[in-house]
């Protein structure tokens, strides 16, 4: 029986990584514990394990190959089902993730089981992911998430990776690295090995990345991160405590995101402003953002704003991220194990932006801030000089982010009991407590319209001395979460069976200490300026204005899943799970617009029934898996960020349906040469038409949601010849909708664009020498990746709207670029 090789295999499971998120959920999946063995070890890289959902795994040996410094989940977008759009060649600029057409706001991304998804707003940051060096193996579920997972957003997929542990000996990895954009980056690791009688080893490891934008020819990506993590084995059983930190620094300049039109009528040009298009050709990606500076004020003269500074690509986007993380497990007794997860995690960070104020006091005499309706009138008013023009007569732009600074405590904790050798139940308790303090603080731009990074740390203020904010929030994301879960192994080991039931308890204690304007998020603040909030509130009486309100949220989540063993090699599996998405902190603020206890004030959250029929075959030579997937969303809820108005928008599309299909295999036929191969299907269905106003319908019924291509297929060929190992890997992305319409997009009523952003193919080559014939360690090697090999022009990430009239901005795709690496470990 499978339990009666826990004993003496479970010293793996703290060493090896895991296929699930939590200490407790690698506990329970027990088949992790043996993955000694050829066939849990996987093929080139990729298994496929034996659980009862759809999961695929990428291992150490598979990510080593990919570009050094790269997001992790770039390096996913190499299994089925996954995309993902990166903004450069790096992994230090961002992208755009989906899986199963699950957006990135919809996955559960974890790290050692800390939940990374934005606790207010459940947005990814795929550049502040961990270096890739550290990841010992990262593992998708590509429909459903684990009873343990402390998660609010999790309606289909989930995404978790976890670091390596120290080494039992000493040793030391220095990494150079040097490629096309000015790209530089250093990484260096030192494991102590054992330093004490107790088995206590410790692992320290830093890096830093910089490169030029890779479009616009303006601004600089820089990225610093900073990891440790000290590891105490507990007795010969596998019982451990581990503490590991880490820090992460970003400083980017944003780049790259042009209109989705191609129209040139009018000399529209290629750029990144509102007035500009994508590029018809590879070259007219090396396009230059127009420098600019800012004309000083005329004392006596009524100014007006300069536009320098506006342009996307002068934004910075600066974030402080940090994590303090503990993984335990002890043996209790011979049938009573515990493992507790606690976490703590630091933001601050900024999305970077440029505002209109007035000098003069508000028409009403008060300094504040009230939302325009056009950018290029004043919704800042000081009441005094900005400019230093000696003069209050002004229009002056000013830089004016939205700053959020988030303290946030986790904790997973389960209790295993094994009934006998085939039967094991678990319970857990799950804790997620955010405290998010979110400000928009103001700033002066400098003669050249460039940004500090944090305003917020010595902010413009009024001529009262008040803060001047463009929001004013403060909000508290609690989720308390209990579970269970069993596992059955029933006919002689060869049908097992998982049964688990979530039971979450989410509670959002929202205060905005500002009036809201519009349903959309447009806001009024005063930020200390009584008087002036006074006056407001009297001239309007109509307007919700500053309040606390509290949302409460609970489902039952019941997760159902089997393995049924056909054969020695060859199984079928099958799982349901129910899944949730509690409204995120924006849209919950935007119901602010609303009077208490009206249906639009209080936003239901969207739900998910998710089915997954498929099979296995695993062999030392060949892990192939297959499945067919089916999901009903319910209350589907969709959003898009407008960058000009600064503001996330949301639309409803009621019910929705997807289905398809995710495949892949891999093959060692010999040593020297691997092979792997993945692609998947996806359809979905947009039930009703959607209300644009009391007099417009959008026309969605029966279309696609937008936004995730239809298809994917891909694969990876390696060989291995002596000390020189090649590869080549390519995918190809299907098209992808830009609305939710399915329609041509227009503008002035001429189309601009197609219904459809057409497939594209990347091909990567990477290519390594060894220096072990030397005398050297398997670390010391020269290495050479290539990505986007035959340098396609492509469209990068956007984000599907509901309206064919707007105007989409899409990422362009990063071109071809060559990085070379040098490894040395001693």
């Amino acid at each position: 029986m499978k339990k009666l090789m826990l004993g003496c295999a479970i010293s793996a499971l703290a060493a090896s990584g895991a296929y699930a998120q939590s200490t407790g959920s690698i506990d329970f999946e027990n088949d992790i514990v043996v993955t000694g063995s050829s066939i849990n070890r996987g093929v080139a890289g990729v298994i496929a394990p034996d659980t009862s959902k759809s999961k695929a795994v990428l291992t150490q040996e598979f990510i080593t190959h990919q570009t050094p410094g790269q997001t992790i989940n770039d390096v996913i977008n190499q299994l089925p089902g996954v995309s993902f759009q990166n903004n450069d060649p790096f992994g230090s600029a961002g992208g755009t993730l989906t899986i199963r057409g699950f957006d990135d706001q919809r996955i559960s991304q974890t790290f050692d089981g800390v939940p990374l998804n934005d606790s207010g707003g459940y947005a990814l940051y795929s550049n502040q992911q961990l270096d890739p060096e550290l990841i010992e193996q990262v593992n998708v579920n590509l429909g459903t998430t684990d009873v343990d997972s402390p998660t609010a957003a999790a309606t289909g997929s989930t995404v978790n990776y976890r670091t390596r542990n120290p080494t039992q000996d000493f040793g030391v990895n220095l990494m150079g690295s040097a490629g096309r954009f000015d790209f530089m980056r250093i990484f260096g690791s030192v494991d102590t090995g054992v330093f004490t009688p107790w088995g206590t080893r410790a692992f320290v490891a830093a890096s830093r990345a910089t490169n030029d934008a890779i479009f616009g020819k303006y601004g600089k990506i820089d990225k610093s991160q900073y990891n440790a993590k000290i590891y105490q084995p507990i007795g010969d059983n596998g019982d451990f405590i581990s503490i590991a930190g880490h820090y992460n620094q970003n400083r980017n300049n944003f780049f790259g995101s042009s209109p989705l039109r191609v129209d040139t009528t009018g000399g529209r040009t290629v750029g990144t402003d509102s007035s500009n298009r994508f590029p018809l050709t590879k070259d007219e990606r090396f396009f230059a953002v127009p420098r600019c500076t800012v004309a000083p004020g005329v004392t006596g003269v009524a100014d007006a704003a300069s536009s320098c500074g506006s342009l996307f690509d002068y934004r910075l986007n600066p974030s402080n991220t940090g994590n303090i993380r503990i993984n335990s497990k002890f043996t209790l007794s011979d049938k009573l194990t515990l493992t507790v997860d606690p976490s703590y995690q630091y933001v601050k960070a900024n999305g970077g932006g440029t505002f209109v104020a007035s000098e003069k006091l508000n028409a009403q005499g008060y300094s504040g801030f009230v939302q325009a309706s056009s950018s290029s009138q004043p919704s800042y008013f000081f009441g005094k000089d900005l400019n230093g023009d000696g003069d209050a007569l002004d229009n002056v732009r000013i830089q004016a982010p939205s700053q959020t600074r988030t303290d946030r405590y986790g904790l997973i904790s389960s209790l295993r009991y094994d009934l006998n050798d085939d039967h094991t139940v678990r319970v857990n308790y799950s804790l997620d407590y955010a405290r998010h303090r979110q400000t928009g603080e103001a700033g002066l731009l400098d003669d050249a319209g460039k940004e500090t990074a944090f305003p917020a740390n010595n902010p413009l203020v009024g001529v009262n001395g008040n803060v001047l904010n463009k929001r004013d929030r403060l909000s508290y994301a609690i989720l308390n979460q209990f579970s269970a879960e069993y596992r059955g192994e029933f006919l002689d080991d060869s049908l097992v069976i998982n049964a688990g039931i979530r039971a979450p308890f989410f509670k959002r204690k929202l205060t905005n200490y500002c009036f809201a304007l519009t349903a959309t998020g447009n806001v009024a603040c005063f930020s200390g300026n009584d008087a002036g909030e006074a006056a407001y509130a009297a001239a309007n009486p109509t307007i919700q204005g500053p309040q606390k309100r509290t949302f409460k949220y609970d489902k039952i989540l019941p997760n159902i899943g089997f393995v049924y063993d056909l054969t020695s090699k060859i199984s079928a599996f099958g799982s349901y799970s129910k899944g949730i998405q509690v409204p995120g902190t924006d849209n919950l603020y935007n119901s602010f617009f609303y009077a208490r206890n009206t249906p639009s004030a209080n936003p239901v959250p969207e739900t998910t029934d998710n089915f997954d029929l498929g099979a296995r075959y695993r062999s030392g030579k060949v892990q192939a898996q297959g499945s067919f997937w089916y999901t009903l969303y319910k209350d589907r809820l969709a959003s898009a960020y407008d960058r000009d108005l600064n503001v996330t928008i949301y639309r409803n599309l009621g019910k929705v349906t997807k289905y398809g299909y995710d495949g892949s295999i891999s093959y060692t036929p010999i040593p020297e040469l691997s092979i792997y191969a993945f692609g998947s299907y996806l359809k979905s269905k947009i039930k009703d038409n959607v209300e644009l106003s009391a007099t417009t319908v959008a026309l969605t019924k029966g279309k696609r949601e937008s936004g995730a291509p239809i298809y994917t297929a891909g694969g990876r060929i390696q060989g291995n010849l002596g000390p020189v190992q090649l590869g080549v890997q390519a995918k190809r992305t299907g098209s992808r909708y830009v609305n939710d319409q399915n329609l041509p997009v227009f503008a002035n009523g001429v189309q601009v664009y197609g219904a459809k952003v057409r497939g594209y193919t990347l091909v990567d080559l990477d290519a390594r020498i060894s220096l072990e014939w030397a005398g050297l360690n398997d670390k010391t090697y020269f290495q050479i990746n290539v990505t986007n090999l035959f340098d396609k022009l492509y469209v990068g990430g956007f984000d599907g709207t509901l309206s064919n009239t707007g105007t989409t901005f899409a990422n362009i795709g990063a071109p071809r670029t060559v990085i070379g690496t040098l490894s040395i470990g001693f």
